[in-house]
């Protein structure tokens, strides 16, 4: 499966971080920047990320900024994405299962690096339910 990753500098060590854990469960990584810790702009890789996504060259995204919520709102903006911002296991296991999302959003700030972690594994490997009701409301948001 192919992940493409993105953040700002906000979210920069903890994207580097979630891409190693990646690269170590096999996972293919598209790394979209930022590449260092200078001061950026976060639309810039969210966009990047999301637009991989839309357009099928990544299976999954992930953004990464000092909320989650920049990076949220604009990977939302291109069509075909749903990017959830996520704060815990639950919220990670229920944005698979109900909204079939497409992009994790995270907050470096907002959650420790374990949880991070065990936010992307959830998100990778949960399956969408595909229950009739989930299904009915994901064509419902992308009317």
């Amino acid at each position: 499966m192919k992940i493409a990753i993105g953040s700002d500098h906000g979210g920069y060590d903890l994207k580097e971080k979630i891409k190693e854990w990646l690269m170590a469960n096999a996972y293919e990584v598209d790394d979209k920047g930022t590449y260092s810790k200078d001061s950026c702009d976060y639309p810039v890789f969210a966009k990047a990320v999301a637009k991989a996504v839309a357009a099928g060259e990544a299976d999954k995204g992930i953004v990464v900024c000092t909320t989650g919520i920049g990076v949220s709102i604009t990977a939302n903006k291109v069509k075909g994405i749903r990017c959830a911002l996520c704060h815990n296991e639950h919220t990670a296991t229920m944005t698979r299962l109900h909204n079939d999302s497409n992009v994790l959003a995270i907050g470096a700030m907002e959650v420790d690096e374990a949880m991070a972690l065990k936010m992307t594994e959830i998100f990778l490997t949960t399956e969408f339910s595909g229950e009739e009701r989930h299904a009915r409301r994901v064509s419902m948001m992308e009317d």
